[in-house]
């Protein structure tokens, strides 16, 4: 399966067509690997499409560092369910690493993708680092992509950008969480740049959402501690639910009743074009934010497919 009109090597396929200012500022040439060398473009290509009466992988292309595990069929409310864990041999994102992952689930496909770990983008003294993800969903897919949280760790400079290309007739939860920091180190918004787009568009090209996210803590003399921003918490996570399964307002409606009762800040509303509804939480307990985001995903779920969310035995 390859995925773009040019290359998979050429920079025009792994390298952002816009990288932010906050990011950019920082390019320069390593004094180790240098953008483009062997291991510093990561790339996944994976297509679902349902066979019989499950989902399987019917294409499949890697270039370490990243990597997949065989997708698996282990939820007994959804035995079609193809549950695929996304692997980086790396440990983690160094500096000029790019990497890109496009995921294409076909028709009627159900698939449910999610990281191994945490994501680590370690310190970075020259340049920065870029992933990219694109996640395509065709007519009466259900697909859920929540990966484990960011930790940018000190002095780090990463732009990440996902663009999830979703079919009216389509189905997405799409989760993103990052931390402020290594926590258990007291390292906390130490980095210097974190910035994340998430674009929400359909099979035309339409844009329907965009969630720009652009944390800097140098830039102010608050930095990402003020209002409008992390507002002093050390976790911000994000849902966004794209579906015609149910109208969008009983959708937040659900989002909200699942919250009430978490005691984390939270805001939920209904995403443009009665599209769907998203949620976005912040607090300072990592098991507490992860909690509320499985009740959150658990309780959609079970409105839009009749069916909880299973327990993926990471730990």
């Amino acid at each position: 399966m390859h995925a773009a009109a040019v290359p998979r090597l050429d920079p025009r396929h792994y390298e952002p067509a816009r990288v932010p200012y906050q990011v950019r500022r920082y390019a320069g040439t390593p004094d180790t690997l240098a953008v483009g060398r062997p291991g510093k473009v990561g790339l996944l290509e994976l297509a679902f499409e349902r066979i019989g009466g499950r989902t399987e992988l019917t294409g499949h292309y890697q270039k370490s560092p990243l990597q997949i595990m065989r997708p698996l069929h282990f939820d007994p409310a959804r035995p079609d369910l193809a549950v695929t864990f996304l692997l980086s041999t790396g440990g983690g994102i160094l500096q000029a690493d790019r990497l890109r992952t496009d995921v294409r689930c076909g028709a009627d496909a159900a698939v449910h993708l999610t990281t191994q770990a945490a994501t680590k983008a370690y310190r970075m003294e020259h340049d920065y680092a870029t992933q990219l993800f694109h996640l395509t969903a065709g007519p009466g897919a259900y697909v859920e992509y929540l990966p484990e949280p960011v930790i940018p760790f000190v002095d780090s400079r990463l732009y990440q950008r996902t663009v999830l290309t979703v079919d009216p007739g389509a189905t997405v939860l799409a989760g993103e969480t990052v931390l402020a920091g290594r926590l258990a180190r007291g390292e906390r918004n130490a980095y210097r740049v974190f910035a994340s787009d998430l674009e929400v568009r359909r099979p035309d090209g339409e844009l329907v959402a965009l969630d720009t996210v652009r944390l800097e803590p140098s830039s102010t003399a608050t930095g990402v501690t003020g209002p409008a921003v992390l507002a002093g918490h050390d976790v911000m996570s994000s849902l966004y639910v794209l579906t015609p399964l149910a109208p969008p307002g009983q959708v937040a409606d659900t989002l909200h009743e699942a919250l009430a009762g978490s005691g984390l800040l939270h805001g939920v509303s209904v995403l443009p074009q009665d599209s769907g509804a998203w949620l976005r939480l912040l607090g300072s307990d990592t098991r507490a934010c992860a909690a509320a985001l499985r009740t959150a995903w658990d309780a959609v779920r079970r409105l839009l497919i009749g069916a909880p969310a299973p327990d993926l035995r990471k730990t």
